[in-house]
């Protein structure tokens, strides 16, 4: 594999990610967007500069999409007790649930709408299975 193709590759896992947990009745929520109430979901009372460093997103990328995603109900903002200067963000409570909702939907279905062949597609998802195992922390 040359990487483009993994480039390639990776953006259509992205589309097919996407696609679980983005529900097309809600507003729509850029990339970034999801990365970072991603994050603050996996690091509840994080600090912007904290989010910056998981993410490797510019600093002035994720204010905007704190801004936005704060504007929209989904993060919730508290100074810091040690250090009243930093605010630290938690996902909100409405925003926690539908989370909860989109994460623990089976990915076999979008799987199977993106690779019709029953048998390719219990196939890929034991690769992804797989590799997942083997990729992510």
């Amino acid at each position: 594999m040359d990487g483009v193709r993994l480039l390639r590759l990776g953006k259509r896992l992205t589309e097919l990610g996407r696609a679980m947990i983005t529900d097309p009745a809600a507003e729509h929520l850029s990339a970034g967007e999801i990365a970072v109430v991603s994050d603050v979901y996996r690091h509840p009372a994080t600090s912007v500069q904290e989010i910056r460093v998981r993410t490797g997103f510019a600093q002035s990328h994720v204010s905007v999409s704190v801004a936005r995603l704060r504007e929209r109900g989904l993060l919730d903002a508290a100074a810091d007790p040690a250090d009243g200067r930093r605010t630290l963000l938690t996902v909100s409570e409405s925003a926690r649930h539908a989370i909860r909702a989109h994460v623990t939907r089976p990915a076999e279905p979008v799987i199977a709408k993106a690779v019709p062949d029953p048998e390719k597609a219990r196939r890929v998802t034991e690769l992804l299975d797989e590799l997942a195992g083997l990729l992510l922390p």
